[in-house]
């Protein structure tokens, strides 16, 4: 980092932006912004049905196999942010190649080692947290596991007692938690790819982060999954009923 690193106005106005976004959409989602309930906020209602009807399964087999694949899902993007890391470093290793193929690319200014280099060490940032958060929705998810071990089986609702209710209620909160955590994951490696615009200079960093809010706004209060998640169970559904069950939109 032998050139000059020092950030221009126009890139530390970019970069400001780039986590004011950020902030705000996951502040959006976890519901604390918006009266309009997100994706996120209504998974988590589910996972607390789940939990409760866990408690009434004498066999949970369903629920261990469903903890796997969440764990399983966890450890990937985990994984997965590690290797996108160790591919940073290899592009630091190989910084005079990669400005000189930038160099012969429209609408990318010249940009000085340093510069780069700040700019890749950002991103390496960035992957970093994912990893972080990944490995402790892991780590979340299996201390879920042994709390939905404890759960005692509740056999009639007239007599669940307070001990099962505080042990269901234990279960609810650690999963939704990991999947706070694993969403916060998602959120580091979605937003690494906004991140990706800065290398082409301020004013597509700003449009690639803008470009990304609207992609997760739609998924998280107006997309078909949300729709899915909310939906009410129709009076009759089968053949001959008139109901699709079919989304509108993918």
């Amino acid at each position: 980092m032998g050139d000059s690193f020092i950030l221009s106005g126009n890139d530390l106005a970019a970069l400001a932006f780039f986590l004011l976004v950020w902030a705000f959409f996951a502040l959006a989602a976890d519901g604390k912004l918006f009266s309009r309930v997100s994706l996120t906020t209504a998974m988590n209602a589910q996972r607390e049905a789940w939990m409760r009807t866990m408690a009434r399964r004498e066999l949970r087999m369903i629920d261990t196999s469903i903890m796997i694949g969440l764990q399983q899902g966890t450890a990937f993007f985990a994984s997965s942010s590690i290797f996108a890391i160790g591919g940073c470093f290899a592009l630091l290793g190989a910084s005079e190649r990669v400005l000189t193929v930038l160099s012969d690319m429209p609408y990318i200014g010249s940009t000085s080692r340093g510069l780069f280099e700040t700019k890749v060490l950002g991103l390496v940032v960035l992957l970093a947290h994912a990893f972080f958060k990944f490995g402790w929705s892991y780590r979340l998810f299996n201390y879920c596991s042994i709390l939905i071990g404890a759960v005692p089986v509740t056999r009639d609702e007239a007599t669940n007692d307070a001990e099962t209710e505080a042990a269901v209620v234990r279960a609810a909160k650690m999963n939704i938690l990991a999947g706070k955590h694993f969403a916060a994951g998602l959120q580091g490696i979605f937003f690494s790819i906004a991140y990706l615009g800065w290398f082409v200079n301020a004013g597509v960093f700003a449009l690639t982060t803008l470009l990304l809010l609207a992609v997760l706004i739609r998924r998280q209060f107006f997309s078909a999954a949300r729709a899915a998640v909310l939906a009410q169970a129709p009076a009759q559904t089968g053949p001959g009923s008139g109901v699709s069950m079919r989304p509108d939109n993918q």
